[in-house]
């Protein structure tokens, strides 16, 4: 049987996207990549991972691409001198679950022509969309549902992150047609034990298999 592969994005920047990563590929016991990371001032997105899953150190692979100014990555490549081959960009073979991270939103820019999305549209992995539950989450929601499917992008479903907004979550769900997955609530204390309870108790570990 083929271990389940999946790539989370975001409708924005800070939606809870790493932590929601975190939670997942530390539920599974899988592998986590982060093709391109931009800014690396607090060890970037791969230490987080670190911090949180429980993973041990082996399954966080090394990002493709390294780069110092935390902005999007065409710019943050510019900055360092350097050019981003998404050729380069494949998943990596790994015995077990995969989860891939992408930065920012789904249109955040990769290259000077081209976005996550099509990137993600030519892997054909699951994406799992992260979204804030605040306000204004329903149209940055719906909005990415349109990219994602405009692009022949698969969308295993929806994972909220925040305070419950029932009205917004089925909203979305039900106009976007998407699964909802699930809510990450704020945690008071941010730690594996805390998250991994967290998960448990919001998400069904099946939806993932």
């Amino acid at each position: 049987m083929t271990s389940p592969r999946f790539v989370v994005t975001g409708t924005d920047t800070d939606v809870g996207k790493t932590i929601f990563a975190a939670a997942l590929v530390g539920a599974l016991g899988g592998f986590y990549w982060k093709p391109v990371q931009a800014g690396l001032d607090d060890g970037g997105d791969s230490a987080t991972i670190s911090r949180l899953s429980g993973l041990p150190r082996e399954h966080i692979l090394s990002e493709a691409y390294r780069l110092a100014t935390p902005c999007s990555p065409d710019l943050a490549a510019e900055r360092d001198g350097i050019a981003i081959d998404p050729q380069r960009l494949i998943p990596p073979k790994v015995d077990g679950p995969l989860v891939i991270e992408g930065a920012g939103g789904a249109l955040v820019p990769l290259t000077g022509e081209m976005v996550f999305a099509d990137l993600f549209a030519r892997w054909q992995v699951p994406v799992i969309l992260v979204a804030r539950t605040a306000l204004g989450t329903i149209n940055h929601s719906l909005l990415s549902i349109e990219a994602l499917r405009s692009r022949g992008v698969p969308i295993l479903g929806i994972a909220f992150s925040g305070d419950a907004a029932e009205h917004s979550e089925a909203t979305i769900a039900r106009i976007g047609q998407v699964r909802r997955l699930g809510r990450l609530p704020h945690l008071a204390t941010l730690d594996p034990e805390a998250l991994r309870t967290a998960f448990a108790a919001n998400f069904d570990l099946e939806d993932f298999r």
